[in-house]
């Protein structure tokens, strides 16, 4: 069984996003901890990429920060090794499709399992064109995440068949980033996957508030965070720690009340 499963053995799971490198690749692995603290069940570390298509301001503009340091894939797999060494929490990447594909897949889904990574999105890859990355990653018993959006319609039901590790629902159209109002009818979709698959699904895109939180784990078996924590980082820089934690932490517990 995936390790991704141990996210959600527990109710439901709260997921925290960061951009890897931002603003260190060792204040990412401080930053890490701090969620774990406070509760996170699943950590996405995000790759940084030069043309992040999906993503709102907030996380463009880490990634400038985390490339401008350096960062690089090489840096972020020996983040997840250390982290691994600490602690057995779920963790995936999610990055475009262009770093892979340049890293070659075969390489770079070895690295994974070496290191320890459980799973990988990526938004940029098509469902229908996902075979061969879907092949190799399971071959490394990396579990590729599908995403679900609202324009997915006709093709809930063949992506939920499919999925590994958990479905990724997309709560909002447009890019990542805190939205006050979320009007996709989240519970549909749900229930549709539910109807095809035990694999746990996950809602993230735009939330940001507690009260949020609750009301999408009150639909889905988890919660997705991003650019609400990348801000605090932007916000507090190397000395986000303190602020990570009490966020994540609220949120956490705002998660677990949408049991």
């Amino acid at each position: 069984m995936s390790n991704i499963a141990n996210a959600f053995r527990n109710g439901k799971a709260f997921i925290g996003f960061l951009t890897g490198g931002d603003p260190s690749v060792e204040k990412s692995e401080e930053f890490i901890y701090e969620m774990l603290r406070a509760g996170a069940d699943l950590i996405e570390i995000g790759v940084p990429f030069s043309d992040p298509i999906a993503e709102g301001e907030v996380i463009q503009r880490a990634n400038l920060r985390a490339l401008g340091a350096g960062v690089n894939v090489d840096s972020l797999f020996e983040l997840v090794a250390r982290v691994r060494k600490k602690s057995g929490v779920p963790l995936v990447f999610l990055t475009y499709l262009n770093p892979v594909f340049h890293y070659g897949y075969e390489k770079f889904f070895a690295k994974c399992e070496t290191v320890g990574l459980d799973g990988i999105i990526i938004p940029d890859l098509p469902f229908e064109e996902s075979g061969e990355v879907r092949s190799v990653a399971a071959a490394h018993g990396v579990d590729l995440i599908s995403l679900i959006a609202p324009t997915s319609e006709g093709r809930v039901i063949e992506i939920a068949r499919r999925a590994t590790g958990f479905l990724y629902v997309v709560s909002s159209m447009g890019v990542t980033g805190v939205r006050s109002e979320i009007k996709t009818d989240i519970a549909s979709i749900v229930r549709l996957v539910k109807s095809v698959t035990d694999i746990p699904a996950a809602v993230g895109f735009g939330i940001g508030t507690p009260s949020q939180a609750t009301e999408m784990a009150k639909l889905a078996d988890g919660v997705i965070v991003g650019s609400a924590i990348v801000r605090i980082i932007e916000e507090h820089g190397e000395n986000s720690g303190a602020y990570v934690y009490e966020y994540v932490k609220l949120m956490k517990d705002a998660t677990s009340g949408g049991q």
